[in-house]
């Protein structure tokens, strides 16, 4: 089960039965508005806050998942998810309507794959029979928190990324041997890294030395090499958190075709919606995995694909407080059954 220092291979490969995925206008005109489930076409979604909408994204999404499995939310045994708002507000306001007992986890943008990762740990061991896992965000209640209101207009830089309005859950279950269907394999858990970086408005190059460490780690613990993978996508480095990391892996002699090293955050969107460096948020890499990328691999696109979550582990007290930003990632393999 442990393999290496800091990584776990799942032997009886836990499937991903089912997923859903909800998104906002932003998301509605980007390249991959096909792949949600649901798309709303204001930032409100009916509710009075950015908040409140915000839970009713995962909530969708988590029904979504259970819908096209026919499940019913009390066969469930655990909802593991988390957000970026205080005390993942929203999260807890949505699971507080599934009534699914719930392991609320924050690893910021990175908390996509460490539910998979825990998730996959329980359903390897036999610990439920069904789980549903996801992470979620919402452009202006994230802003507001971590920068500034988006009525305020200010510009950004270009090193700055757009938070996803969106949500993705996956639904969790054993493996049944079906034809087609996509299973996790192993994960691997990272460590904080902190290179001393403060700009807020670049997080892609403060999560980078985090996503190259990680992958180097999850290499070394399995003993095998890149080319094992069709292939490995960050979760949201943007511009240039991705470039980084793969200069990083580079010099450290980890060679990585680089059509095939891509970042969910550059996936997401058009050329020419105002994004900077690309897309972020804890719903970035969750919806564009599972949207756009299970679609794919059911398809034939890819047979096996590693996802490394990136998490910028900074709030505002922090931020106030003039302290660097710890970082994080966690990896989580997925193959397909031929």
């Amino acid at each position: 089960m442990l393999k290496g220092k800091q990584s776990w291979v799942f032997e009886n490969r836990p499937v991903i039965a089912s997923t859903g995925v909800s998104g906002g206008p932003f998301e509605a005109n980007g390249l991959l508005a096909e792949a949600f489930d649901v798309l709303h076409d204001d930032l409100w979604l009916g509710e009075e806050s950015y908040e409140k909408a915000h839970k009713v994204l995962l909530r969708e999404a988590a029904q979504a998942a259970l819908k096209k499995k026919n499940i019913q939310q009390e066969d469930v045994q655990f909802f593991i998810a988390g957000d970026l708002i205080n005390q993942m507000t929203p999260t807890s306001m949505a699971a507080r309507q599934l009534q699914i007992p719930t392991l609320g986890i924050f690893g910021a943008c990175s908390t996509s794959m460490e539910g998979l990762a825990l998730a996959s740990l329980i359903i390897n061991n036999q610990g439920a029979n069904y789980i549903l896992t996801g992470a979620s965000s919402h452009n202006a209640a994230v802003e507001k928190q971590f920068r500034y209101p988006t009525e305020y207009g200010g510009q950004k830089p270009p090193t700055a990324q757009w938070t996803v309005t969106g949500a993705g859950v996956a639904l969790l279950m054993a493996n049944q041997n079906q034809n087609h269907t996509p299973y996790t394999t192993s994960a691997t858990i990272g460590k904080v890294v902190d290179m001393g970086l403060t700009d807020p408005f670049n997080m892609g190059g403060a999560m980078a030395p985090a996503a190259a460490d990680t992958i180097t780690a999850h290499f070394r613990d399995l003993r095998i090499d890149p080319t094992y993978y069709d292939l490995i996508v960050t979760g949201d480095l943007g511009k240039i958190g991705q470039s980084t990391t793969y200069e990083m892996l580079t010099k450290s002699g980890l060679k990585i075709d680089r059509n095939k090293f891509q970042d969910c955050g550059l996936l997401l969107y058009r050329e020419g919606q105002p994004v900077q460096a690309g897309g972020s948020g804890a719903g970035c890499s969750a919806s564009v995995l599972y949207g756009h990328l299970l679609k794919e691999m059911k398809k034939g696109t890819y047979r096996r694909i590693l996802v490394v979550a990136t998490g910028a582990l900074l709030s505002p007290l922090t931020y106030q407080q003039n302290e660097s930003i710890p970082c994080i990632a966690h990896a989580v393999s997925i193959e397909i059954n031929e």
